[in-house]
């Protein structure tokens, strides 16, 4: 597990409201690590992968305009 953020989330800043660049600077870093432990379980887990690309592409298939 990394270390925790010192920058984080921390109780006492419930007063304040939240700027923009916060919640996206916030967001862009879960996207970051969401896309990366992504690639860690596909790495892990070919055979789960390709199993759901396949799936995947199965579904972009049949989906209707």
């Amino acid at each position: 597990m990394p270390a925790p953020d010192p920058s984080g989330d921390r109780p006492d800043e419930g007063s304040r409201p939240e700027t923009d660049a916060e919640r996206r600077r916030r967001r862009a870093q879960f996207l970051r690590e969401l896309a990366e432990a992504r690639a860690l379980r596909d790495r892990v887990q070919p055979r789960r992968a390709k199993v759901a690309r396949l799936r995947h592409a199965m579904r972009m298939r049949t989906f209707r305009w």
